[in-house]
């Protein structure tokens, strides 16, 4: 089998190496065919992903038979996106595995798993989501903001101070 293998991490700071040397011992143990290695460094929210984008682009001219990645959260984390994605896989005759969470998508467990991992992520995506907007939240309560965390400059106070 001729494998596509996609790896992303979500900042410079992170490195897909462990992701995608561990792809790469599942290929050899089965003896798998690795056509190429696609990394993108972007959010898992993004749908626009300059490598997955050229992923598709490849399997859409069938230069392989299967999608291979650590987790299924590196393709993305909406499920709508997820299932939009396996849905064009399954209509090209492409296999997906997920290699840590035994995702095979020729089977009908397989396709279940899938389904069940990719609602989960999306409900981790949301949850990191709403904890951050409650962080910022908390900080603009306190006069902080974002990642800087310097005090906010009361601008209206000394505009009052100045006109009285």
């Amino acid at each position: 089998m001729k494998v596509a293998i996609y790896a992303r991490v979500s900042t410079s700071d992170q490195d897909a190496s462990k992701q995608v040397e561990a792809i790469m011992e599942y290929c050899r143990r089965f003896n798998y065919e690795v056509y190429k290695v696609y990394t993108d460094i972007i959010s898992g929210s993004t749908s626009s992903r300059p490598e997955f984008n050229r992923l598709l682009e490849d399997m859409r001219l069938y230069r392989f038979n299967c999608i291979m990645v650590a987790k299924l959260d590196r393709i993305g984390r909406s499920l709508a996106h997820l299932i939009s994605i396996f849905d064009e896989i399954k209509k090209k005759n492409i296999h997906f595995i997920a290699i840590t969470q035994n995702i095979d998508t020729t089977t009908a467990s397989g396709t279940l798993l899938f389904q069940i991992m990719g609602a989960f992520a999306e409900f981790e995506r949301n949850i990191i989501s709403e904890r951050t907007k409650e962080g910022l939240v908390g900080a603009r309560n306190v006069g902080k903001r974002g990642k800087d965390k310097k005090p906010r400059k009361k601008r209206g106070v000394l505009r009052k101070a100045v006109y009285l």
